[in-house]
């Protein structure tokens, strides 16, 4: 998720490592928050793919800083990174289905329309399976169980619908 995340920021413009890392803080902090550390292996990974360049500049107070900015191949791999399968783990589902949702202004209507596809049958399937722990008669789960399970169904119900209002909303721009 990291070098999706890096990718998106640098479409916006050319920018340092500690600028990058700023900018996924400051607009994906609440679904993700990648550490500093995993921040210059994704670059070194993404430059090594040609899906970034960098270039070296002294500034006026003769510090040398990197500047990051994507390639044709990284806006490539950008979209393919967007519409690849998610998760088959809930958890992580959801942290980086909100993610590729954040990012979904650069794909086209049919890539939007398959991303959403995709996102909002995943969701389904996880809350059925909620559903189907909660109403199995044979499963002794306990109360505390039946209350995050119950709060799970509700999340996984909000997120459909937030997808489904990305879908009309999608369909009506088409």
């Amino acid at each position: 998720m990291i070098e999706l995340l890096i990718l998106y920021v640098l479409t916006k413009r050319e920018l340092t490592m500690y600028a990058v890392q700023k900018y996924i803080d400051d607009n994906f902090a609440p679904f993700t928050k990648p550490s500093f550390g995993a921040l210059k292996p994704a670059l070194r990974r993404l430059e090594e793919k040609k899906c970034i360049v960098s270039r070296k500049s002294m500034s006026d107070g003769g510090k040398l800083s990197v500047y990051y900015s994507i390639t044709k191949d990284g806006q490539q791999e950008l979209i393919r990174l967007l519409l690849e399968d998610l998760s088959d783990n809930p958890l992580q589902f959801l942290s980086n289905a909100r993610v590729k949702l954040c990012c979904a202004d650069l794909l086209e209507q049919d890539e939007k329309r398959r991303l959403f596809f995709n996102i909002k049958s995943r969701a389904v399937q996880f809350k059925a399976q909620a559903q189907n722990i909660l109403s199995d008669e044979y499963n002794h789960i306990n109360f505390y169980q039946k209350i995050i399970l119950d709060n799970s169904i509700c999340e996984f119900s909000n997120f459909i619908t937030i997808v489904e209002g990305l879908e009309k909303d999608n369909a009506g721009n088409s």
